[in-house]
């Protein structure tokens, strides 16, 4: 249940800083900031949609510190909760509960002088919020079924695909430790917006899973890459690593553009719904409705009449929609 370090995440396993960050100005400026805020000892709070890389970027701050000697620790709030959690961050007693046959180290403990990765931070219950803001403010935490509290030295790490003060007006995340945990901040961009980073990135994975399967299989094409360019990329990197992997194992361009294909008829008619504020549903009927028609006028050659028929309307109705959804045919 418990492990000393965490593993090396996959990219980082492999992948250079230049692979890494890419060529992208948000990543480079990330870069930049990532190697100074390394070298000082202070909370840092990593936010990005998953599958961006918010772990890959928490080794690279622990290996770019001057506490690098120590141990990288992970512990992911969202697996699990509760008292199970509390017991693998802080550890336990002998004897504290059924099953406790012998005194546990918790993950803070393991961290002593190195780093603690807390993942999806947002997920952490408010009891435990409370020991973390503890640990925070004095380096003091208390194990299960102790009676006295314990003293670390320890550098935390959070990462979070949510918007922590919309956590905060809900009631599910103390203010207090926000303000603790977010000394430095560090956003990472979904792959959506490094658009440029796409190529670089598959050819690396390409050239990896090769020689990690054995297997002898072509260069990406310039109308696969286009398409990969092209993608909307929901599952960021992590999504896209591995597409990578199944076309280096089947070795057919097929693998790639039809999983493309039908991932995006599948999300044509899904609409991009930020959770983590406001929503306007007028502006989102308006979306998709306009995704449709869109549709229909391509499906019949941009012929505005049958268009019109097909989705029982006037013509003239058709043509109103048409501009204020602001559709041409070059789209």
């Amino acid at each position: 249940m418990f492990l000393a370090t965490c593993q090396l995440s996959r990219l980082n396993d492999f992948a250079p800083g230049a692979v890494v960050f890419g060529s992208s100005e948000a990543m480079q400026a990330l870069r930049s900031r990532l190697y100074k805020v390394a070298s000082a000892n202070v909370p840092i709070l990593i936010q990005g949609e998953r599958g961006t890389g918010k772990d890959i970027i928490a080794r690279m701050i622990h290996d770019s510190s001057p506490w690098k000697s120590g141990s990288f620790v992970k512990a992911d709030c969202l697996a699990i909760s509760g008292t199970l959690l509390e017991r693998q961050l802080f550890g336990y007693e002998k004897g504290v509960f059924a099953g406790a046959y012998e005194t546990k180290p918790g993950r803070v403990e393991m961290a002593h002088r190195g780093t603690l990765f807390l993942d999806e931070i947002s997920k952490l219950d408010l009891a435990l919020q409370s020991k973390l803001l503890q640990l925070l403010q004095d380096g003091q935490f208390c194990r299960s079924g102790a009676q006295e509290d314990k003293k670390v030295e320890v550098r935390i790490v959070c990462a979070t695909n949510r918007q922590l003060e919309i956590e905060i007006e809900n009631g599910a995340f103390r203010k207090d430790l926000f303000h603790r945990i977010n000394v430095m901040n560090l956003r990472l961009p979904p792959l959506r917006e490094r658009r440029g980073d796409i190529e670089g990135l598959a050819h690396y994975f390409l050239e990896h899973y090769k020689r990690k399967y054995n297997c002898r299989v072509g260069s990406l094409s310039g109308e696969l890459l286009a398409m990969l360019e092209k993608y909307h990329w929901p599952g960021n990197i992590h999504e896209l690593e591995n597409l990578i992997k199944r076309y280096v194992i089947l070795g057919s361009d097929e693998v790639i553009s039809n999983a493309l294909v039908a991932r995006s008829e599948q999300e044509f008619l899904s609409p991009e719904i930020n959770l983590n504020g406001p929503i306007s549903l007028k502006k989102l009927t308006r979306e998709l409705e306009g995704k449709v028609i869109l549709k229909v006028l391509e499906a019949h050659q941009w012929n505005r009449k049958r268009a019109a028929r097909a989705l029982c309307i006037s013509y003239r109705g058709l043509l109103y929609k048409i501009r204020d959804a602001g559709l041409c045919p070059n789209q």
